[in-house]
């Protein structure tokens, strides 16, 4: 009888069809992307998911943990104090908490986006940061683009070195 892991295979789920207009595009492929970094983390068997697959330390809860924090500054305007410390979930934080963490950060910056209409103009930011003015809807999206995307990549291969799964 074998132990390897039984791989399972998701489909992958192409690319959206949005609408025409450039914040419906960006936004389209930004929630495509938002999905399949949850849907990698939310079935991930525990202590792995939390486990260092990497000799940086990242691990695939680290990663979602940390994508939270990253949409509540880019479009909330809240300040991290310290980066490095986004990427642990605290111990007695169960997928299913930071899972839930991440969707609920996703739900107030899209509460964000739902009123910008003009990408060139200014994320609204309810208390600005001192010495950081707000970036353009373009930018925020762009670069949330990029960062979600960077991170789901890393998250396709940890969760595949954990038990197989591949796919989106």
């Amino acid at each position: 009888m074998s132990t390897a892991p039984r791989r399972i295979r998701r489909g992958d789920t192409p690319p959206p069809r949005t609408g025409g207009g450039e914040i419906d595009v960006l936004r389209g492929f930004l929630d495509y992307l938002r999905a399949s970094i949850a849907a990698k983390v939310e079935d991930a068997p525990e202590p792995q998911v939390r486990t260092a697959g990497v000799p940086s330390g990242t691990n695939l809860l680290g990663l979602l943990h940390h994508l939270a924090f990253v949409e509540r500054s880019v479009f909330l305007g809240e300040a991290v104090a310290d980066w490095s410390a986004t990427f642990h979930a605290a111990p007695e934080d169960g997928v299913a908490d930071v899972v839930a963490r991440y969707r609920r950060a996703v739900a107030r910056a899209n509460d964000v986006l739902d009123g910008c209409t003009d990408p060139a103009a200014p994320l609204p930011r309810n208390r600005p940061l001192p010495g950081r003015p707000a970036p353009s809807v373009r930018w925020a999206l762009v670069h949330m683009i990029e960062e979600t995307g960077r991170h789901a990549g890393h998250a396709d291969i940890l969760r595949e070195l954990i038990d197989g799964t591949t796919g989106r």
